[in-house]
């Protein structure tokens, strides 16, 4: 079975859909089993309102840039068909699915989960992964080895590729290999779970110049704590 995944974000003229702020930008990137395709959906909007003075801060798009883009009911029914029944992964999906609600409710269409197939959020899953911690887009980039360069101001598909890449390097796991396999089998065939105990896995043992490069090593490390390395410390119990 395919899986298709749809990762998104959206640029807005504030913070509050509820009181009447609008989406001005939206990107989306298209994951067909965890693989990037290229099939991606991207518009700037016509919001018919301007942009707080903070929000223009944050992603650059001027009010006269947005005066000749299409009103989101112009773009509502390729969105919507682009989305249906994906599972849509998004970082803070609270915000963004607000934003869409409001969007779809004054065209009269479905709430956005009874479109989709479900709601990633990676803001959650950061949570979880690395508590404590930051867990912005940004340091999430810096922490998993994604080059953001390029991002000085927030834009809706720069930052759903970021987010997708972000993504699949959060879910990579040790399951690596069986996503290999299953992607080397082909769709609809069934794929062996292998069971790894059953290969006898050589031991490679070091050569006498590794060996004394390691030892060089760990009296290095022995002389800088003054003896209180832990395999001193774990000799003199």
């Amino acid at each position: 079975m395919t899986l298709r995944q749809i990762v998104l974000d959206t640029e807005t003229t504030g913070l509050s859909a509820e009181n009447g702020d609008r989406i001005i930008e939206i990107g989306c990137v298209e994951l067909l089993n965890r693989k990037l395709t290229g099939n991606n959906l991207h518009h700037y909007v016509n919001p018919e309102r301007d942009s707080h003075e903070d929000a223009l801060k944050v992603h650059g798009i001027s009010n006269e840039f947005l005066r000749d883009k299409p009103k989101f009911a112009a773009i509502a029914e390729e969105l919507v068909a682009y989305l249906r029944d994906a599972e849509i992964i998004i970082h803070n999906a609270p915000f963004d699915v607000g934003f869409l609600n409001k969007e779809f409710e004054r065209l009269g269409l479905p709430a956005v989960k009874s479109l989709v197939g479900g709601v990633l959020d990676t803001l959650v899953m950061a949570k979880e992964m690395f508590p404590g911690k930051r867990n912005g887009l940004d340091a999430l980039c810096d922490r998993l080895g994604v080059d953001n360069s390029g991002r000085t101001l927030h834009g809706a598909l720069l930052d759903a590729e970021l987010l997708a890449d972000v993504y699949i390097n959060m879910t990579r796991g040790q399951d690596a290999l069986l996503i290999e396999v299953a992607e080397s089998a082909g769709e609809g065939s069934a794929v062996e779970q292998l069971d790894l105990s059953r290969f006898e896995l050589p031991v490679l043992r070091a050569n006498d110049q590794e060996a004394q490069a390691h030892a060089a090593v760990l009296a290095d490390l022995d002389k800088a704590s003054k003896g209180k390395t832990v395999w001193r410390l774990s000799e003199s119990v």
